[in-house]
């Protein structure tokens, strides 16, 4: 059985090493799971450290608490990448000696690196150097960074062939690749030929959200993520303006970015901007309330590794109207906890919302609490009971692999 939130392991406790290229204060999905991770792994009684970009000019070596957790964090000299809105990244041509001297430093028994771009790459290259076992994590599309650069067009296929190659040659040094789900798994292995990738899923603590489960009063459609291009919003507002006006639905997307102005301008251009509240960057506990009030969550995405946002959602007893796309049908079990409708189709998209915003109240309790049970195998203390056995070398329980695949909508 999985060790307890509060109850350390029994067995030595590791001195593991995370690389993120993205963490905290960023909001996205790896970020998200590194420092879920991390916090998890401080919690059950491991030492972990942190090797990320610093957020601003200061760099150095210090204490964080990012979960409620403490941990030492190795933050990295820095450039904003300024094609993109927020992100930045480790200088590329110190990431060897700044690798290098943190593993002389902390002497972890694993480095687990959470992408391949930067730190992964120089983690794993000195990690294998030092013989220190190597996990890596892929949450990466080459496609949804590359939108952020000014490459011309013929150009992008050549250098998505050359960001794969980078991807394979770093993570062929670990002794286990994982991605969070199978999807993502065989698409890591397609595109890099490497093999026996697991899918261990990021995990979500339900303990954290709350399901609601009195009769509706209203019809609140939610999204949560970061207000980009990849997540296809532009969709939803469409979607949203095409529902019959008495259903008297309302729409908010919980989250900030570059994206936000001109989906304010479709809004306003389709005749439902005061319908459509845009909360910007919002606090946890704010996050969490809105998927407590939400009638159904809204997730158009169509490249989703795993999406930890869905998961959120259903952990809140939430149906969810999602694009067949990537790994949303892992968690979308269509007519069971939910809708899934062709990427792109709005008026697709539209029916599905309204299927279930006419819902019977007893046909929507079941959706809501088919929600939770699927999203109970994916419970964080899986997730870490799982990387514990993968950082030691020891068979992962049978317990932990991620469960089938649901079937894809007709």
């Amino acid at each position: 059985m999985p060790d307890s939130p509060k109850t350390p392991s029994t067995e030595k406790p590791l001195r593991i090493l995370i690389g993120a290229d993205t963490f905290a204060p960023e909001i996205n999905g790896a970020a998200i799971f590194a420092a879920r991770l991390a916090a998890g792994l401080v919690e059950r009684g491991h030492d972990v450290h942190i090797v990320a970009p610093a957020p601003t000019r200061r760099y150095g070596t210090w204490t964080e608490t990012l979960e409620g957790q403490e941990m030492t964090v190795h933050r990295l000299k820095s450039w904003r990448w300024y094609p993109h809105p927020w992100l930045r990244f480790a200088l590329p041509w110190q990431i060897e000696k700044n690798s290098a001297r943190i593993l002389d430093e902390v002497k972890p028994d694993v480095v687990h690196f959470q992408s391949h771009i930067i730190i992964g790459r120089g983690l794993s290259n000195q990690a294998e150097k030092r013989g220190i076992r190597i996990v890596g994590t892929n949450h990466f599309m080459p496609e949804n960074l590359l939108e952020h650069t000014l490459l011309p067009a013929f150009v992008v296929p050549t250098a998505i062939r050359m960001a794969w190659r980078a991807a394979a040659r770093s993570f062929s040094r670990a002794a286990t690749v994982t991605t969070p789900t199978r999807k993502a798994a065989d698409f890591l292995e397609h595109y890099t030929k490497l093999e026996n990738v697991l899918a261990i899923s990021c995990g979500v603590d339900a303990h954290h959200y709350t399901p609601d489960f009195t009769p509706r009063t209203g019809n609140l459609i939610v999204f949560v993520g970061r207000i980009t291009s990849e997540k296809q919003l532009d969709k939803l507002i469409r979607a949203f303006a095409q529902l019959d006006p008495a259903l008297d639905a309302k729409l908010e997307l919980v989250g900030g970015g570059e994206q936000e102005g001109s989906l304010k301008a479709l809004a306003s251009q389709l005749g439902v901007r005061d319908r459509v509240t845009f909360t910007g960057y919002a606090e946890e506990d704010y996050l969490r309330h809105a998927l407590t009030r939400a009638t159904v969550f809204a997730m158009p995405s169509i490249a989703e590794l795993q999406s930890i946002a869905t998961m959120e959602a259903m952990a809140s007893g939430l149906p969810i109207v999602a694009a067949n796309a990537m790994a949303l049908p892992h968690l979308v079990h269509d007519g069971e906890n939910g809708f899934l409708f062709e990427p792109g189709n709005v008026e697709e998209f539209a029916a599905r919302l309204t299927d279930v915003l006419t819902m019977p109240e007893d046909e929507l309790q079941k959706f809501k609490r088919e929600s939770l049970k699927i999203v109970a195998a994916h419970d964080i203390q899986r997730t870490l009971t799982t990387f514990e056995a993968i950082y030691r070398g020891e068979p992962i329980p049978a317990i932990d692999i991620e469960i089938p695949a649901a079937k894809p909508a007709e």
